[in-house]
């Protein structure tokens, strides 16, 4: 039985996020939009302790015998809630503001594909660094600039010398790349080829660690939106690195269809892109929250939910139908990360709901500028900067036509050589 439920635990956790996205960052949300790449310190410290307390606790439980894992200590079995927790918590957090959500300090993606194909050993090794005193930062490379949604396409190479790993490559819009590199305690995940010819199934994810010698930040981006994150490129010129920092299978294993190493960050972002949906949902949250208040407290417009349609103004209509998309997009969101919850394989629910919350905050950020027209379009309002932030959304972990074929070869049976 699907249960979207959360413990009155993980509910009060909710509820101080979204005391933090009032409080702590929506006044601050202009601020850090016009200072691009300024740490938000303030709600870093804020963050912080929450976030490795919980971190310390995932990563016990990840390493948990699978027999015990989520018990209540008297054999009796209780319902895993981590990944419903992280999406509401997201939205909550996003809500308040989407740049600064993602300086955060965490894991974040890197932490994501050392959950996916990571040893035991591997994720107390670098993930346990993410439980301490000081706020830490992860990324992960993944896109090039010849290789965004055709991930065979990745020339960043690994070449095995003795008891090393060397690295050599760029690698281009790394989210968090800047904070995870110059942060002492850091890690970036890089996915990179040890065999060329073998195309995806060369794939292979490495972890380095911040202040590896031949790893540089060339440049940050400057970018449309979430301004307050930093998007670094990076690159690696002979770059070394331990030979037991590479994740998973080191032998290169074909497969007609799923080969290990593209499975491996398949099944990274089967755990993300919910978490990006979450924030796509939190924009538009934010979005329709503000229009319905302005709409109420300028034009004395409050919307009637249980009046016919066709007696509705015109405004009523479109918020309305706002909601209708945010609630459907979420739906599916939920049942994705419960997936997750539950051990179940969820790459079509994971891609159906980043496919729905990229469209629908976008169109909903965009229809809450066009409704509140002049104070929508006006930089004394965050309505324009929820708009410019909610375009990302339907871009990175998988572009909306990405995902729409994700979703049609699930469902049709296809191969990807199959249906392009």
């Amino acid at each position: 039985m699907i249960d979207f439920n959360l413990p009155d635990h993980v509910a009060q956790q909710v509820a101080m996020a979204q005391m933090v996205a009032e409080h702590v960052m929506r006044p601050k949300s202009r601020f850090y939009d016009e200072s691009e790449h300024d740490i938000p310190w303030e709600f870093v410290y804020t963050m912080w302790p929450q976030m490795a307390d919980q971190a310390r606790r995932d990563l016990d439980a990840a390493l948990k015998p699978k027999e015990t894992n989520g018990s209540s200590g008297n054999g009796a079995k209780r319902p895993r809630t981590t990944n419903l927790r992280m999406i509401h918590l997201i939205e909550a957090l996003s809500w308040g503001d989407a740049g600064m959500y993602l300086t955060m300090p965490s894991s974040q993606l890197a932490g994501a594909a050392i959950q996916a194909v990571g040893t035991p050993e591997q994720k107390e090794r670098f993930l346990r660094r993410f439980t301490g005193d000081t706020p830490t930062w992860g990324a992960m490379c993944m896109t090039e600039p010849q290789a965004g949604s055709d991930t065979s396409a990745i020339r960043t190479t690994a070449i095995k010398d003795g008891d090393e790993w060397v690295l050599n490559g760029t690698k281009i819009f790394v989210t968090s790349g800047h904070k995870a590199l110059k942060d002492s305690n850091g890690i970036i995940v890089v996915w990179a080829t040890v065999d060329p010819k073998a195309g995806r199934a060369g794939m292979k994810p490495f972890v380095v660690e911040a202040g590896t010698p031949g790893v540089e930040i060339l440049k940050l981006e400057h970018k449309l939106g979430i301004r307050a994150s930093d998007t670094a490129m990076i690159v690696f010129d002979n770059a070394r690195i331990p030979a037991d920092h590479i994740l998973g299978n080191p032998t290169v294993l074909n497969s007609k269809d799923h080969p290990e190493g593209f499975k491996g960050a398949m099944k990274t972002f089967d755990a993300t892109r919910p978490i990006v949906a979450a924030s796509a949902l939190g924009i538009a949250r934010a979005a329709i929250d503000y229009t319905k208040d302005i709409l109420k407290r300028e034009e004395g417009i409050e919307i009637r939910y249980n009046v016919p349609r066709h007696k509705l103004t015109a405004a009523e209509r479109d918020v309305i139908d706002m909601e209708a998309m945010h609630r459907a997009a979420w739906l599916l969101t939920m049942k994705a990360a419960w997936m997750m919850d539950q051990g179940l394989p969820n790459t079509l629910e994971s891609s159906e709901c980043k496919v729905k919350a990229g469209e629908a905050v976008t169109k909903i950020t965009q229809k809450a500028v066009e409704t509140l027209g002049p104070i929508g379009y006006s930089r004394d309002h965050l309505v324009e900067k929820w708009m410019r932030d909610a375009k990302i959304n339907d871009i990175f972990e998988g572009t909306g036509q990405i995902n729409r074929l994700v979703i049609a070869r699930r469902i049709l049976g296809y191969t990807s050589k199959e249906l392009r």
